[in-house]
């Protein structure tokens, strides 16, 4: 029960309003100190709860301080790596500091510049936003940070990989009169992580919720054989046909890819949405209303959408493409089987992908299900042989003659030395003139003797 926390009385309000009961284990775990005010790391997967684990201790802080006081400064940012994510990161913290006078704002890319710095010029008690258009209006003057007590960065691991690595640090650096640091990822990080956090976190409590190998336990996750494009759009087409989902997103790497398979679905009377780095903030926000409401059941998308994107009832993910970390597996899968639900992870796997796959297998010690489809099964169906680490066993190199450059298999046999006398006598083994008036040729090598 949310009431065993010491959380002010119009927050524990709110919860019952929402109808929250049973804490979830990242919340049971990291709001008893984060309301201490302990700097955080916690590691949990997407979809466990985790934003409620940040927004109530940081919530409980405003309104201990006096909110309601009439304010000049920002008192809590909360940096995210994507629009979509701090978009529903901002309902969340609306829906909580309902009964509060509270206030938040947004600011993320694709939105009017003037508008956000009006809004800035309003000084919301939390400001939810993405580094890089952040820091346009901390450069362009339009707000100071020095007053921020908490700072929350919510996927951590994702920021960094999108680049955001030294934004970061200057926008935490900003914040230098902060009580509290809380981090959040879905995934260890590797040392980028690490990095930031013996940066940006003072003496932090580090919690690890879910061990790799945890992650996702309600996802099937299985890998079907392909032997190219082509063969993956007639799997997806079947997958779709005859799989049993409420809603599906399929991931490729590329926009270009997204194109061209989102073509493809709606020339076959798919109704399907895609969402990429070239679709506008309108386009984006379209897509992702008209899946929640169910105007189409099938999203086709590259990473952007693979953070930040909260649709029930999404219990199928396709790889048509497969991730190219064992992180990034994780974060796409972490769109299905969320707070306890199942689902069913797929990814198409051609002949230069089984090393990658095996890979990402070895990350999360799990191995994945094989399967095929009848009537679409392909001719390729892995290494034939397999190193001890699941990885295709390489083929030896063939030997390659010095002199000749021609590539043998085996060693060719050694040709006798001519006697010195002979060597002295017969000079230098030359077709033509020597004088330079007519190119020198070689003569053939005599072939090597059958074996």
């Amino acid at each position: 029960m949310f009431a065993q926390f010491a959380l002010h009385e119009r927050l524990l309000k709110a919860v019952a309003e929402l109808k929250f009961i049973e804490p979830t284990p990242v919340q049971l775990t990291a709001i008893p100190p984060a309301l201490e005010g302990r700097d955080l790391q916690v590691t949990a997967q997407t979809g466990s709860g985790k934003t409620a684990a940040f927004v109530l201790p940081l919530l409980n802080r405003l309104l201990g301080d006096g909110a309601s006081q009439a304010r000049s400064d920002v008192r809590s940012l909360i940096l995210l790596p994507t629009r979509e994510l701090a978009q529903q990161t901002l309902k969340e913290v609306e829906r909580f500091s309902q009964f509060t006078f509270i206030k938040s704002g947004l600011i993320t890319g694709g939105e009017d510049f003037k508008v956000q710095a009006a809004l800035l010029r309003k000084c919301p008690d939390v400001l939810i936003a993405t580094p890089g258009r952040l820091l346009e209006h901390l450069n362009a003057g339009h707000l100071k940070l020095n007053q921020v007590e908490v700072l929350v960065l919510d996927e951590a691991d994702r920021m960094l990989d999108m680049g955001f690595a030294e934004d970061v640090k200057r926008l935490a650096d900003e914040c230098a009169q902060r009580q509290q640091t809380m981090l959040f990822s879905a995934t260890n990080g590797g040392s980028g992580l690490r990095e930031m956090v013996a940066s940006v976190l003072r003496e932090p409590l580090h919690l690890q919720i879910n061990r790799v190998s945890e992650l996702n336990e309600g996802t099937r996750q299985q890998v079907i054989t392909a032997d190219d494009n082509a063969h993956k759009e007639r799997l997806v087409e079947w997958l779709l046909a005859n799989e049993t989902y409420q809603k599906a997103i399929i991931f490729t790497n590329t926009r270009a890819q997204a194109d061209r398979l989102y073509g493809h679905l709606v020339a076959s009377q798919h109704k399907v949405f895609i969402l990429h780095g070239d679709k506008d903030h309108k386009e984006r926000k379209q897509a992702i209303e008209r899946m929640k409401q169910g105007g189409a059941k099938i999203l086709v998308a590259t990473d952007v959408a693979a953070r930040g994107l909260d649709v029930e009832g999404l219990d199928l993910v396709i790889n048509f493409d497969l991730p190219r970390s064992g992180d990034e597996y994780v974060h796409r899968i972490g769109r299905t089987g969320r707070a306890g639900a199942e689902g069913l992870a797929i990814s198409l796997i051609c002949h230069g992908d089984w090393n990658l796959m095996s890979s990402i297998e070895r990350y999360l010690k799990q191995r994945f299900e094989r399967r095929n489809i009848q009537g679409l099964k392909a001719h390729y169906q892995g290494p034939k042989k397999l190193k001890a680490s699941g990885k295709a066993a390489g083929v030896k190199k063939k030997k390659t003659d010095k002199k000749d450059g021609k590539k043998t298999a085996s060693k060719a046999p050694a040709r006798r030395k001519p006697s010195a006398d002979k060597a002295k006598s017969s000079g230098p083994s030359l077709v033509g003139n020597t004088d330079g008036t007519a190119p020198l040729k070689r003569r053939k090598p005599a072939a090597p003797a059958a074996e």
